[in-house]
């Protein structure tokens, strides 16, 4: 069995790497769409990676000093609303109206964002401290507020596709 602080290191550096990865796939889609709409949408999701990113590098920082003291900081109270509002746009569902490449690119994220979510709820249910678990929730809950943002514009986007290519039996 490992070492409980190696344990929470791991975890905090995946987590790290979760926001690393989600970065570079939200700001490549960035670079490459040809819709204003969609460019903003995907850079702004890249710019919360890159906030994500500076958080946890504060979290495991004080970590290595201070232990699970670490994790009783404020933690960044995210509006899920406020968050949603500004990525799904009338401009954004317009844009990607019958677009292959958005639908594809949302179902992408929603895969990454589900995936975080599954390994950070799992890690807060198995942790042996009650304060590290809760702090497992919060990274949980952070990536479902991406998860449910793209779920929404995945949904609004899928059914006017569906809807244009005559797929749908509405």
């Amino acid at each position: 069995m490992s070492d409980p602080k190696q344990q929470i290191l791991d975890i905090l550096h995946k987590a790290y790497q979760i926001e690393v990865d989600g970065y570079t796939f939200y700001s490549m889609v960035a670079d490459k769409a040809d819709k204003p709409a969609v460019e903003e949408l995907f850079s702004k999701l890249a710019q919360d990676e890159v906030e994500h990113k500076a958080y946890l590098t504060g979290v495991i920082r004080s970590y290595d000093e201070r232990g699970t003291a670490a994790f009783q900081i404020d933690r960044k109270a995210h509006d899920l609303r406020a968050f949603s509002a500004s990525v799904f746009t009338d401009a954004f569902k317009k844009q990607a109206e019958g677009a292959q490449f958005e639908l594809g690119v949302l179902s992408i994220g929603l895969q990454l964002e589900n995936n975080a979510v599954a390994y950070f709820t799992k890690a807060a249910r198995e942790a042996g401290d009650a304060e590290v678990s809760s702090f497992y929730q919060f990274l949980a809950d952070w990536e479902k507020e991406h998860f449910e943002a793209l779920d929404r514009l995945y949904n609004g986007v899928r059914e006017e596709f569906w809807s244009e290519g005559r797929f749908s039996p509405f």
